[in-house]
């Protein structure tokens, strides 16, 4: 889509999760997308409840940088992985939310082709908490 960055997806650390919190996920979403949906660009998810950080690039599924048995689910990029920021040149600055999940369940039982969404809707059904950085980026 023109651009040209790493997709390098962010290093992210966690701490305070709830009590009853059995695993975690984070999404990446910009609502600013021209898409009248806006756009998917990471979705992983059942993530241990021991875990407490990502490292920089595990968002990359040849990587295997993420902890065991958890999943990356296909993003609007068509693919499972972290697809990094691409606004169109000349738009305003998007608002990229990554949102940390803690959940009520080890496991999302969603099938492996899984969308965003979809993982989504399953997300908000088991979520015990939710914290959310947005960043802004525009070309």
């Amino acid at each position: 889509m023109g651009c040209t960055g790493n997709n390098l997806s962010p290093a992210l650390k966690w701490s305070g999760a709830p009590a009853g919190t059995k695993s975690f996920a984070i999404t990446a979403y910009d609502p600013d997308a021209p898409t009248g949906s806006g756009w998917w660009h990471w979705v992983v998810y059942n993530i241990p409840a021991s875990a407490t950080q990502l490292a920089a690039g595990a968002g990359d599924p040849k990587k295997n940088l993420l902890p065991a048995g958890a999943t990356q689910g296909n993003t609007d990029f068509g693919a499972p992985g972290y697809g990094g920021p691409c606004p169109p040149t000349g738009d305003k600055p998007h608002h990229y939310h990554f949102t940390l999940f803690a959940l009520d369940t080890d496991k999302l039982d969603v099938p492996a082709n899984a969308t965003a969404a979809y993982v989504g809707f399953n997300l908000h059904a088991h979520t015990l908490a939710k914290t959310t950085l947005t960043g802004l980026y525009g070309r």
